[in-house]
Order: structure tokens, then C-alpha cells, then sequence
């Protein structure tokens, strides 16, 4: 009993003069999103979980929603006007700033979920990524999450062709605001994503489109707005990206560095899966709402891909004739891996009640 006291208080004593262990690296990380909504979970906070795990704790990122340390549509500026380390949002919120961000973000005619998901680790789209955010930003950027297809609409109007959406109020970002304001004569609105219900709620906008099945249900949209428009051409996937001054990661141990980029990687598969799982799921609680599904014929919604497409070449000759041929080379590299993926899927397997 003498030596187990002794041990124990000995086990105290070295605790105690002990200091706390304190992690390498400690980022606070702003959102252009709210705290606990479904893509701050499945995205920002997921990553900020696998860096702890896979560093074992030598990297800590703190994350924090939308207005507590930067707005909604500030993050890349907070990170680097060094307001705060770290930044998660997407690239399509620098579109008006810059049309390449919206080959990253997608836009309306672009690639599936799954072709997306290849290009960006197979097809260099995310190495693209990174040489465009450190030369014309300043940020090192790692790809966190490729989401699955949005809901097109969540609506007070009824659109089943291109033609109903002239004069429709229509909450947007991205390459989708341009085209549908000069093709289909539109009128679109950008708000964060916590003003959205409100907004449509209250007639405030006709149409809205924020994610996906699994993201949009628990958010209530169907709950005030009698249609749900399918299928999401105008979004066929997205990306969300992670971002610190290029010269803090210049500044991290090559072995960091590295173990940051697979959690990151790690991040975008789990996301991925969690989003189809969410999507089907979600799909099936619609069902048995009062929401009605509208899917617009498929010679409407290849009205708006070609529109789309016909939107990214424009911009991209726009900008070479400029001196910058940037997107021309990010856009060619897309739409050849597009071509060459539609044109050998013949062989994949796919679900469907048709």
C-alpha cells in the first residue's frame, strides 16, 4: 500500500509540473457558411476532425460559421488580409471576380458528381486549383469536398421549361446567375445561405436553389415553397476548398504538409459518400410531403447545359483576347476529360427507376 501511494503521488506530482501539451500548428478557420448546417458539418468541421486525427493532435483548426470572424462572402479575404489563418468556402462565390473559379465550382453543362471527383484528383484539376489560388491570390487551396447534384429549384412558381423562367426571381450564385440573366431573362439574387428560407418564405424571391436533396431538406425549403425543380443541371457538382496564405504552408514541416493534404483528400471521400446517402434518404422523406416534383423535359434542361457551356467558352476567349489564358487552358483541360469520360461511360452500371 506504502509503494502504490507513493507511486501515485509521485503519477501527480509529474502531472501537475507537467506543462499541457500544446499542438504545433493551431489555425482559426472562418466559413462561408453557418454553424451546424449540413455542409459546415460534413465538410468544414469533418476536415477540421481528420487533420486532428491523422496529425494526432500536432494540428489544430478551429472552426467558426459564417459572421463570427468574417461574413458570409469574405473568407478568402479574412485569410489574406490575415484576419484569420484559415478560410473554407467555394469557388463559386469569386466567379464575378474571376469566371475560372467556376470550372472549379462547376457550372451549368459541366460534369457529373463522379467525373467531377476524377478530374479534380486524377486530371490535375485540383493541382489547376492550387497554381491559379497562390499566383492570382496569394493561397495555398486543398479540395475538401465535391458534393453530388443540387436540387435545381425550390420554388413558388412552376418551371418546367426555359421559358418559365423569364422574370423569375430566382436566389443564385455562380456561372448560373449570368446565364440565367442572359439567356432566359431572369432576374437573379445572391444571399448567404442563412437568409435563404426567410427570403422565400416571404415571397422575397420566386425560386432558390442552395445544395443538395440531403442538404436542402433539413434547411425546410419544401416546407414553404409547393415545388421542388429537377433535375440540377444548373449545379451538377460542387467544390469547397480550404485556404491559408501560401506562405504559412510554405512555413509547415514537409510532413505536415502532407499529412494536411490527405486529411483533406480523406475529407472529400467521406463527404462524397455522405452525400449520396443523405441525398437518397432525403429524397424519400420529399415523397412523402405535399412538395410536388417537376422534371423538366430533357430537350429544356439541355437548353440550359449548352447555355452554360456556351457561357464558360465565351468568358474564356473573353479573358485570352485580354492577355490571360488561364481558364482557356483550365476549360479546355475540363471539357476534354467531359468529352472523353461521356464518351467511354458506356460500360458503368447505373440505378435507375427508369
Amino acid at each position: 500500500m506504502k509503494l502504490k501511494s507513493t507511486l501515485t503521488a509521485s503519477a501527480i506530482a509529474l502531472a501537475l509540473a507537467s506543462p499541457a501539451f500544446a499542438a504545433e500548428v493551431e489555425w482559426k478557420m472562418t466559413a462561408a457558411i453557418g454553424e451546424g448546417s449540413f455542409l459546415y458539418q460534413n465538410f468544414m468541421e469533418r476536415f477540421a476532425d481528420n487533420v486532428e486525427m491523422i496529425t494526432q493532435d500536432r494540428v489544430n483548426i478551429k472552426p467558426f460559421g459564417a459572421g463570427v470572424l468574417a461574413p458570409a462572402f469574405k473568407a478568402y479575404e479574412a485569410v489574406q488580409d490575415g484576419i484569420v489563418e484559415a478560410g473554407h468556402s467555394t469557388p463559386s462565390y469569386l466567379v464575378n471576380q474571376d469566371p475560372t473559379n467556376a470550372i472549379f465550382a462547376s457550372f451549368p453543362g459541366g460534369m457529373s458528381p463522379e467525373a467531377t471527383m476524377h478530374w479534380v484528383y486524377e486530371g490535375g484539376g485540383e493541382a489547376m486549383l492550387q497554381e491559379f489560388r497562390r499566383d492570382d491570390m496569394g493561397l495555398h487551396s486543398l479540395v475538401v469536398g465535391i458534393g453530388t447534384s443540387e436540387i435545381m429549384a425550390h420554388s413558388n412558381v412552376k418551371i418546367e421549361t426555359v421559358a418559365d423562367l423569364q422574370g423569375v426571381k430566382y436566389r443564385t450564385s455562380g456561372a448560373f446567375a449570368a446565364v440565367l440573366q442572359e439567356n432566359f431573362g431572369a432576374v437573379p439574387t445572391v444571399v448567404p445561405g442563412n437568409e435563404i428560407y426567410t427570403l422565400l418564405q416571404r415571397n422575397g424571391v420566386d425560386a432558390v436553389e442552395w445544395s443538395t436533396p440531403g442538404a436542402n431538406i433539413s434547411e425546410g425549403f419544401h416546407e414553404v415553397a409547393p415545388y421542388m425543380i429537377m433535375p440540377g443541371v444548373h449545379q451538377p457538382s460542387f467544390l469547397w476548398e480550404v485556404f491559408v496564405k501560401q506562405e504559412t504552408w510554405d512555413a509547415l514541416p514537409a510532413d505536415l504538409q502532407g499529412l494536411i493534404t490527405a486529411a483533406a483528400k480523406l475529407s472529400t471521400y467521406e463527404s462524397f459518400t455522405r452525400f449520396g446517402d443523405s441525398d437518397i434518404k432525403a429524397m424519400v422523406e420529399f415523397r412523402k410531403s405535399d412538395v410536388e416534383f417537376v422534371v423538366m423535359d430533357s430537350a429544356e434542361s439541355e437548353k440550359i447545359r449548352e447555355a452554360g457551356r456556351d457561357w464558360a467558352r465565351a468568358q474564356a476567349a473573353a479573358q485570352t483576347e485580354a492577355g490571360n489564358a488561364r481558364m482557356q487552358s483550365v476549360l479546355d483541360s475540363y471539357l476534354t476529360y467531359q468529352s472523353d469520360w461521356a464518351a467511354n461511360a458506356s460500360y458503368l452500371v447505373r440505378d435507375s427507376a427508369e
